[in-house]
């Protein structure tokens, strides 16, 4: 059972990984009569609070899904009002990466970001690599298809040029995602209301826990991640097999 214990309170276990789906920033704002806009900004503050949070009270990993493949179907101005946010929070994640003792990696195809973005994620993945710790991911412009047909081709290249071995098994093709190196979730939690997962680490969840809530993510509070946590604890993961 990938878990460990919490550093706070004796005995309870705390997931070791949690993926989050970063959903209802539009609504949040909609219902406040404020443009969508107004509700990505909150939830990029929501991250950084509950990144902290999970960092307290010992959880190795945490992996959000921030901007899928697909949400370039957006209106313009929402687009490059997320990538102004997502700008704006590297650049103080670089300042605080240290003081924080946080480790952040970017998953997804970085090629399609602005150029600035695609600096901001070099650094941090390079600050990244300094020190051991509590560590964030961030998918932006991630799908979990592509990163299973690009994971494909980077083997079937590494094959061709006899770099890989022709056994092929699911360790190997794990080191060929934008994940390897980290274990899967154990919990996936999914704000706002829907009950899917979108196309977010279909590889990793294959025996994930899931989570799903009604509350939007900029009111998904401290309070709602010990709720998610607490039902955590209740499942039973026999990863298919049976309890003696």
């Amino acid at each position: 059972m990938s878990v460990k214990m919490n550093h706070h309170t004796a005995g309870e276990i705390v997931p070791r990984h949690i993926a989050i789906i970063l959903d209802g920033n539009g609504r949040w704002a909609k219902r406040r009569g404020l443009p969508r806009t107004a509700g990505h900004a909150v939830g990029s503050e929501n991250f950084r609070k509950i990144a902290l949070y999970c960092r307290d009270i010992g959880v190795d990993y945490l992996t959000v899904y921030a901007f899928s493949t697909e949400n370039w179907k957006r209106p313009s101005d929402e687009v490059k009002a997320i990538m102004r946010l997502l700008g704006k929070y590297l650049h103080e994640a670089i300042d605080t990466m240290e003081r924080d003792k946080m480790k952040m990696r970017v998953f997804g195809d970085v090629t399609g970001l602005p150029k600035e973005l695609q600096d901001l994620v070099a650094q941090t993945n390079e600050i990244s690599k300094r020190y051991e710790g509590f560590q964030a991911n961030i998918c932006l412009n991630y799908g979990g298809r592509a990163e299973i047909v690009q994971a494909a081709q980077r083997y079937a290249r590494d094959l061709a040029e006899g770099k890989a071995d022709p056994e092929l098994t699911e360790e190997l093709f794990s080191d060929y995602l934008y994940s390897s190196g980290i274990p899967d979730p154990d919990l996936l939690i999914r704000p706002g209301g829907e009950q899917r997962i979108s196309n977010f680490l279909l590889w990793q969840c294959a025996y994930s826990e899931f989570y799903f809530t009604d509350v939007l993510w900029p009111d998904f509070s401290t309070d709602e991640l010990d709720k998610a946590i607490a039902v955590f604890r209740q499942r039973d993961r026999r990863y298919g097999g049976v309890k003696a």
